[in-house]
């Protein structure tokens, strides 16, 4: 395996990356961020996700920067005994299989922890791998359904609705980087590796702490409201205005009033619809009706600059056409430049945090399918001959040629 470029506090961390989609690969790309080197082990077709049209390439350019790619079928014994040879020298595995299956392979973490102890084992399922759901396909639309996401989220009269992003996968991914840097950690101690798992299931619920702190405060499920939160107004409230929306938070007393001085409403303090948040909370229609007005001839620019001026927190409702031009994104570093192997290169969100800060600016793009099989396999001790028997036996795969030139090299 290639050591990560950029170094990082993770330099000299060595990672197998056996996930597909999101929630496996984001988690690895985590660590690639902070400068693990890591391999991508994928089947000889490659990660489902690059079979899935533009929102699998989307997943795969998004998660799978500055990682090498060796594709292995590990159905087939040769392959799992190079996929060994690989953990005697491994940190870290990622997996996000249907639970059961990497055991079924002989990979799962009881069998590889006896043999490598310092491995720190991390998996993803979708449902757990101790419940009745555990074999399960799971991905993210189900985890937002079935704990209580889409329910609570739409408009009041309106159907159930997804997030807008794959917030369980990326969710459950960001509990695994956690989860790994915790056992890398605790290693430095004990010696030993860990176990690290998590699931969509659990991602979700975690996300979710407040609203469960309202229902077990309350005894009421969370239920559809549209933009507004359940039990404060104006709350994330959604305004409209003279060329867009506009969302803001005032809840408080002491926001509320502040508020209603700047829209030269101050009659509102004291009306009986609005006096407190329980009341407007009651009347929230009104409320937003009666804030409309007073926001109608402003643009977003010009409201969010006299709420600011208040420190009254707002936004204006901005397509990513207008956030990647945004001061404050650009001005944060946070939008790393991608290389593609074509000579071009794009933009991607980076790691959404600074060390003392320091941040990366630069990166290379996800591999094709096996591009690093034959350097990996080289770097593992075979020969050529072997190298050859392997790809023709189908055992491995790679965009990089096996056959041998006239000068003993491969091309």
């Amino acid at each position: 395996m290639s050591t990560n470029r950029n170094g990082g506090p993770l330099s000299g961390i060595r990672v197998l990356d056996l996930g597909q989609y999101i929630a496996g690969p984001s988690a690895g790309q985590t660590l690639a961020d902070l400068g693990a080197s890591v391999l991508k082990v994928e089947s000889l077709r490659g990660d489902q996700a690059r079979r899935v049209g533009v929102f699998g390439e989307a997943m795969v350019r998004a998660y799978n920067r500055d990682k090498d790619s060796i594709a292995l079928d590990l159905g087939h014994p040769e392959a799992r005994t190079i996929l060994h040879r690989l953990l005697a020298d491994t940190d870290v595995l990622v997996q996000n299989f249907r639970s059961g299956s990497a055991e079924r392979l002989g990979i799962g973490p009881e069998e590889l922890r006896r043999r490598y102890p310092r491995l720190v084992y991390a998996s993803v399922t979708g449902f757990g791998s101790e419940g009745p759901s555990r074999t399960r396909p799971g991905l993210d639309i189900a985890a937002q359904a079935e704990f209580g996401l889409m329910h609570a989220t739409g408009a009041a009269d309106g159907a159930p609705q997804r997030l807008g992003f794959p917030a369980a996968d990326v969710t459950a991914a960001n509990a695994l980087a956690t989860g790994i840097l915790a056992a890398l950690y605790e290693r430095e101690s004990t010696g030993r590796g860990a176990h690290v798992e998590t699931s969509l299931m659990e991602a979700v619920l975690s996300v979710q702490s407040t609203s469960w702190g309202e229902y077990t405060l309350t005894g009421d499920a969370p239920r559809r409201r549209g933009n507004g939160q359940a039990h404060a107004a104006p709350a994330a409230d959604v305004i409209r205005v003279a060329d867009g929306m506009i969302v803001l938070s005032a809840y408080t007393s002491e926001k509320w009033s502040a508020l209603c001085h700047l829209v030269g409403r101050p009659d509102m303090i004291g009306d009986l619809r609005f006096v407190d948040n329980a009341a407007r909370v009651e009347h929230r229609a009104e409320l937003l009706s009666t804030l409309g007005d007073a926001f109608a001839g402003m643009t977003r620019d010009q409201a969010v600059a006299l709420l600011s001026s208040a420190q009254i927190v707002c936004g204006a409702i901005r397509s990513f056409d207008d956030v990647v031009e945004d001061k404050d994104v650009l001005a944060s570093g946070i939008l790393v430049e991608v290389a593609a192997s074509e000579g071009d290169s794009f933009t991607s969100p980076g790691l959404a945090f600074t060390l003392d800060g320091r941040r990366r600016t630069s990166s290379a793009a996800a591999p094709a399918v096996g591009r690093d099989t034959v350097p990996v396999l080289e770097q593992l001790g075979f020969t050529d001959d072997e190298i050859s028997r392997l790809f023709d036996g189908h055992v491995v795969a790679g965009a990089t040629s096996h056959r041998t030139t006239s000068k003993g090299t491969r091309s």
